[in-house]
């Protein structure tokens, strides 16, 4: 996540904030961009002369402010999302329990099955099996659909909260303290105990006073 002192570099902050997405997106990105000059373009240049018109400016350490947030710790310690995970596992614990039941039902129904092979004639057997055959596949299909609905639900409170809350709590953390750049933690490495370098706490703690839940749709089927 990088902040800069002008619009542009504000921009990038709020893209930059995304769970850990955008930089998958960004390699992906990459890449594919790098497939493309070497399939269509033939002409080359030396690498002195494709940086020629890039300045040799750069910020100094002087001037740079920087601190490390941990998207992992607040996904894991701030309240709302503590509250938000917490109605996502209630709805799968439904779910988890009317398979069970469910499960019971067709397992008896197939024991009848295997008891009357004896007693019903081939055609009326086979329109039995086909008949249970359908219930477990409608059953399969049932589940792993409201399971992709809990999850759909989820996801959509997990933006709310990010667009609506955590993104502008961590830039006005940045303009409060004037910060040049801010890393995520998880994938920055520091070498002792830097005094004010991580703002986690910070942003914890603003979002618990802005937001302690949001409500996640019911999704289809609950």
């Amino acid at each position: 996540m990088v902040k800069t002192n002008n619009p542009a570099g504000e921009t990038a902050t709020r893209k930059y904030v995304k769970f850990g997405v955008i930089t998958a997106i960004v390699i992906a990105v990459a890449v594919i961009g790098l497939f493309t000059i070497k399939a269509f373009s033939n002409k080359t240049v030396s690498t002195e002369a494709a940086i020629e018109g890039i300045s040799s400016e750069a910020v100094s350490g002087g001037d740079l402010r920087m601190a490390v947030v941990r998207m992992d710790a607040i996904q894991n310690e701030a309240k709302a999302l503590q509250n938000l995970r917490k109605q996502r596992e209630n709805y799968e614990t439904k779910l988890r329990d009317e398979l069970t039941k469910e499960q019971k039902a067709l397992e008896k129904e197939k024991a009848e099955i295997e008891k009357s092979q004896d007693v019903l004639s081939q055609e009326a057997l086979q329109r039995r099996v086909v008949e249970y055959q359908g219930k477990v596949t409608k059953l399969q299909r049932d589940l792993t659909e409201r399971a992709q609905s809990v999850d759909a639900a989820f996801q959509k409170a997990l933006v709310e909260i990010q667009e609506k809350h955590l993104d502008p709590i961590i830039e006005a953390i940045i303009a409060k303290k004037n910060l040049s750049l801010v890393i995520d933690g998880r994938f920055a490495r520091t070498g002792g105990n830097i005094e004010n370098l991580d703002i986690t706490a910070d942003v914890i703690n603003a979002l618990d006073k802005k937001v302690s839940n949001v409500k996640m749709d019911t999704p289809k089927g609950f």
